[in-house]
């Protein structure tokens, strides 16, 4: 007899109804880590604030900071920083965001550099930023002919986003702890 392994699968119905912090990546649930340190929300929070100044003027672009992001019914991610460049659907993100920034601590780094950068390319987020505090580098990619194509890596440079409707510049010396 040979032995079937059964692999559970739980949709956005199921994710709607766990307690605590959870992503669901295609079906599996991940739990979050617990709550970001302080450098984490720091640099988030400048990150935040730079692109909201930035994007103050643009008719159709906003930023929001941790909230869900569902892509389908299987997959959930909650990233630091997003930006949207159409209206949300309701009070929910059903569909790719122009732009996501997810801050790297070590208990996050390999789910952000490989399992949410390959569901980011294949979901179509046109922009994504990984950003280490103790290494004070922003690694950015954008998406070309359906793959991340690296940008750079910036640590005291200005980096700049191309929008739907506009252009957004970040100076990422101001990101890190002074």
């Amino acid at each position: 007899m040979s032995a079937v392994v059964a692999i559970e699968h739980y949709t956005l119905d199921d994710y709607r109804h766990w307690e605590g912090d959870w992503e669901l990546i295609r079906g599996v649930p991940l739990a979050m880590s617990p709550s970001p340190s302080v450098d984490h929300q720091r640099i988030g929070g400048r990150l935040f604030v730079q692109l909201a100044t930035a994007l103050d003027s643009c008719p159709n672009c906003e930023v929001l900071y941790e909230i869900d992001v569902e892509f389908s019914t299987d997959t959930i991610t909650r990233p630091d920083v997003i930006v949207i460049c159409s209206p949300p659907d309701g009070d929910r993100i059903t569909r790719a965001p122009a732009l996501i920034a997810e801050v790297i601590s070590p208990r996050t780094a390999r789910r952000d550099e490989q399992t949410k950068f390959q569901l980011y390319q294949e979901e179509g987020v046109a922009h994504y930023v990984l950003l280490y505090p103790n290494q004070r580098k922003a690694k950015v990619y954008r998406l070309i002919d359906g793959a991340y194509r690296k940008v750079g890596d910036f640590q005291h440079e200005h980096c700049a986003f191309e929008l739907l409707d506009c252009v957004v510049k970040v100076d990422c010396s101001r990101l890190w702890s002074r």
